[in-house]
């Protein structure tokens, strides 16, 4: 699906417009989520699902302390450049409204060579596969977009991540910089990658 989803002539840069495609997944328990493309709309959405995190799912998703995220960075999170950058986010029924449940996205550095992934799943849907299939689909728009590494920095005691990326492939080393940090890194360009 995620082929044809990009190279639809109708969303050529596949960065998140809000018409850009969507489908959905089941998960492991057997709910479905809705994933699509984040888009500038999603502002309150996210600012929900960032505040409804436990403090350590913030914690780990920020590297550090944080309760309500500034409109900045909400607007930074849900306007990604499509040259440089893509989130998708994974969306359930929660009454007459929409709730995110979980968001991954890549950035590319500078160099855009590389880019640095995050993801996060609402505390009460983590262990049904969603963080999994999140990052299947950055991974591989990432390669498409010709990207050689993806990476991403998070806390050494984050086990769940240290086991969703080992299960991805990706290599973990000791952040140089920090004693409390890991970096996770995964070669796009190597076979069966």
């Amino acid at each position: 699906m995620i082929a044809t989803a990009l190279h639809s002539p109708e969303h050529p840069e596949h960065g998140g417009a809000a018409s850009a495609p969507e489908w959905k997944e089941k998960l492991r328990d057997g709910t479905t989520v809705l994933i699509r493309p984040i888009a500038g709309t999603d502002v309150d959405l996210e600012r929900r699902f960032i505040e409804r995190l436990s403090p350590q799912s913030r914690r780990y998703r920020f590297l550090g302390e944080m309760t309500t995220p500034d409109r900045a960075l909400l607007d930074k999170f849900t306007h990604p450049d499509p040259a440089h950058e893509a989130a998708f986010i994974a969306l359930v029924a929660d009454g007459a409204e929409k709730r995110e449940v979980g968001v991954a996205r890549f950035s590319a550095d500078p160099s855009e060579v590389q880019c640095e992934c995050a993801v996060a799943v609402a505390d009460d849907w983590q262990g049904k596969g969603l963080a999994t299939i999140l990052m299947r689909h950055l991974i591989e728009i990432a390669r498409q977009r010709g990207y050689a590494r993806m990476y991403s920095i998070d806390a050494r005691e984050n086990e769940n991540m240290c086991a969703l990326a080992e299960f991805l492939g990706f290599e973990r080393v000791p952040d140089p910089q920090d004693g409390s940090q890991v970096l996770h890194s995964l070669n796009l360009k190597a076979a069966g990658a």
